[in-house]
């Protein structure tokens, strides 16, 4: 196959190329990604070169959509403003690219007459007390970012039903593992914790959520790519359940730190208290989680230990000038100590 991977320099995105590109060796990719500060170049390195392209560009300009899904047989979307804080910053910007950029690449996609898969988040769904949500479950976001994310999702929906779109969605849990920009939890304390520096945890840091490797979900997105029922959604939860406290406790252990590190913050503004998601679905499409947390986040921790080079320019770039903002206070030193 010939793949479109949008937003395929990310985090998640690159974790699926990677794989992607490592177990299908006919395969050829062409990544459309923006460059913005989360998707990096970088990302890609030791991918194989000659069966993938990077292309520079917005999903919300349809020239650049039509000229790199030209030749294509599936898009894989997972470009998307993806940080709740900075939606909450910025609404707008999420919506151009969560809302709009999905819209592009759908009617690209269906004048092509090729699969489109989204690549969405559990937290389009809310809160949820106890239980798990399921593909049936009503969406009730609660950030800027969940509703942009939430408006993509309605849109693959419109376009299956009323276009007969070869359109679906996978929703994931919570995904943590190698080259995650450290604006989020797991990098943030790790990185952190490796230089001393204090770890902030919103509120009580009781929050829980349900942390799927990322190597994990990457399978299962090839899963449902392949086998997967057009308009179908979905869910892709991780193996565990954990308090983000917890988390953070494991963190500092691994690190070698102790608990004076941590530093309680104010809660997020409309900060959601559970996710939980039920993947029988996707489970009965053959896929399963195969690393637990406990093996994740060693790993995880290991491979930021190891590669500064990575993570070193985010540090002290314009990342310290967001941590300032969002926390009320400067980053400390930008090399790991320990």
């Amino acid at each position: 196959m010939k793949l479109l991977v949008t937003g395929g320099a990310g985090f998640i995105g690159s974790t699926y190329v990677r794989r992607r590109l490592a177990e299908r060796p006919a395969d050829r990719i062409v990544v459309l990604d923006k460059l913005t500060y989360a998707g990096r170049r970088e990302n890609l390195e030791g991918a194989a070169a000659d069966r993938l392209e990077l292309v520079e560009g917005d999903v919300a300009d349809r020239g650049a959509v039509a000229a790199a899904i030209s030749g294509c047989d599936a898009v894989v979307n997972f470009a998307a403003e993806s940080h709740v804080d900075r939606s909450i910053e910025d609404p707008g910007a999420f919506i151009q690219t969560d809302v709009y950029g999905t819209f592009v690449l759908l009617e690209a996609a269906r004048r092509a007459g090729i699969r489109h898969l989204q690549i969405s988040t559990d937290e389009v769904y809310g809160s949820i007390a106890e239980g798990s949500f399921t593909e049936a479950s009503p969406i009730e976001p609660s950030s800027p970012y969940s509703a942009s994310k939430a408006g993509g999702d309605l849109l693959v929906g419109a376009y299956q039903r009323t276009y007969g779109a070869d359109a679906l969605i996978v929703r994931a849990s919570n995904n943590y593992g190698p080259r995650q920009h450290p604006e989020k939890l797991i990098p943030l304390c790790i990185l952190n914790a490796l230089a001393g520096d204090s770890l902030p945890v919103y509120g009580d840091g009781m929050q829980v959520r349900n942390w799927l490797f990322t190597e994990d979900f990457a399978a299962a997105i090839d899963v449902v790519l392949e086998a997967g029922e057009a308009g179908a959604v979905y869910n892709v939860g991780g193996p565990e359940e954990l308090p983000n406290i917890e988390v953070i406790e494991r963190i500092l252990e691994l690190t070698g730190r102790d608990a004076s590190l941590i530093e309680h913050v104010s809660d997020r503004l409309g900060h959601d208290r559970r996710y939980s998601l039920a993947s029988e679905r996707t489970e009965s499409l053959g896929w399963s989680a195969e690393v637990g947390f406990e093996q994740g986040i060693a790993r995880t921790v290991a491979w930021y230990r190891e590669n500064e080079d990575w993570w070193g320019p985010i540090r002290s770039g314009e990342y310290r000038e967001y941590y300032a903002r969002q926390y009320g206070r400067e980053l400390g030193g930008s090399e790991a100590k320990a």
